[in-house]
């Protein structure tokens, strides 16, 4: 199966410890994991930030006064995917850590959560929809060689 056509930007803010970030994050593996959770053509723009800016973005745009793991920006879904993908460096940084998650494993994860953002996914409006976005992301991940991020076994899912 062919994956979709990507136009990517991927940015970096200026901040300390950002090379640990640019490192877990070369481009070909941004564009590979959001490839795979595309349906469609898209033109995305990922932006690894502080958590000044992560905040600020947060409380601006969703009245959230707090810094999180990921934020999407969607603009168009149709004839082609047009998103911003806004990644908080110290957000998923302490989440990976907390997790005992490889930096880079994490942020396949919210690379993946977000392109679904932005293709209309949303966990958010009842658990049956938070179920189906929760397991499209294990699918895709398990095609990247990632496990689980939601830490279930095989067998607890076919349960």
């Amino acid at each position: 199966m062919a994956l979709p056509p990507l136009t990517l930007s991927l940015q970096f803010a200026r901040f300390d410890g950002v090379a640990e970030h640019r490192a877990a994050l070369p481009r070909a593996f941004v564009a590979r994991c959001l490839r795979h959770a595309l349906d469609r053509e898209a033109e995305l723009t990922v932006r690894i930030v502080d958590a000044e800016e992560g905040q600020t973005l947060n409380r601006d745009y969703r009245g959230r006064d707090y810094a999180t793991n990921v934020l999407t920006f969607d603009y168009a879904v149709e004839p082609l995917v047009m998103a911003d993908l806004v990644l908080c460096a110290p957000v998923v940084a302490a989440e990976a850590k907390q997790m005992k998650k490889p930096l880079a494993a994490h942020y396949a994860h919210l690379l993946v959560h977000g392109a679904l953002h932005a293709q209309g996914w949303d966990h958010e409006t009842s658990e049956a929809d938070a179920e189906a976005m929760e397991a499209r992301e294990t699918t895709i991940l398990a095609a990247l060689g990632e496990p689980d991020p939601y830490g279930r076994s095989r067998r607890a899912r076919k349960a």
